[in-house]
């Protein structure tokens, strides 16, 4: 049986609304552009931006077999982008059915930026009238 954790003042787990744009971009081409990412913060780790599945270009990614295990947000599914290689194998997770601390990322995919060219994150400026 896998050990649960829950969040607490010792490894703390934040997820709050990101109001920048999130795009993630892998041989040239955009792999996920959203305005609705969620920035997840764990302990002392550096902070990661969660895309909603439906701004993610779903085409470009391939279901792998790796898996992993978090006891504070469950088992995590992985996923590989194709046109990036090697490079790009198992660069993307998600949680299918987190645990309920942070069940707001359920849908959610989460990028290695190690594992593709870039992810930017810019400040959304809406115009002024």
């Amino acid at each position: 049986m896998k050990t649960v954790k829950i969040p607490n003042s010792e490894h703390p787990i934040t997820i709050e609304r990101n109001s920048s744009r999130v795009r993630v971009n892998v041989a040239g081409r955009v792999v996920a552009d959203t305005t609705r990412a969620l920035t997840l913060r764990e302990s002392d780790y550096p902070s990661v931006q969660y895309v909603p599945r439906d701004d993610v270009d779903m085409s470009l990614l391939e279901r792998s077999e790796n898996q992993s295990y978090c006891p504070y947000k469950g088992e995590a599914a992985y996923y590989s982008i194709a046109i990036g290689g090697d490079r790009a194998k198992n660069a993307v997770w998600t949680y299918e059915a987190p645990y309920d601390a942070v069940a707001d990322i359920k849908e959610y995919l989460a990028f290695y930026p190690d594992r593709v060219d870039s992810i930017e994150v810019a400040t959304t400026t809406l115009p002024t009238f």
